[in-house]
């Protein structure tokens, strides 16, 4: 009985801490839209003739390779204070 109520501690406390990523990577999600939003509408705005703008979307990104300079793993001088981690995979 107490082997069972520690396991279910342990998968509620999973659960709790796994709910709170969510959450937090919804709440980024939503400022990197609003984000997006207002660097659209400030372009619109600082445009003189708007409707030349195209619609921006993901499926329209060009990804550049890294350049050679910065291909080692050495991290950039403003985020060598970060910790880097690994991800596990399934996130």
């Amino acid at each position: 009985m107490i082997a069972l109520s520690a396991l279910t501690l342990h998968w509620q406390n999973e659960w709790a801490h796994s709910y709170l990523e969510l959450e937090a990577s919804k709440s980024m999600e939503h400022r990197l839209q609003e984000s997006s939003a207002l660097l659209e509408q400030h372009h619109l705005g600082a445009m003189r003739k708007p409707g030349e703008l195209v619609p921006t979307s993901s499926t329209k990104l060009i990804h550049l390779s890294q350049p050679q300079a910065l291909a080692s793993n050495t991290p950039a001088p403003m985020f060598a204070t970060l910790q880097q981690q690994q991800i596990p995979a399934g996130y």
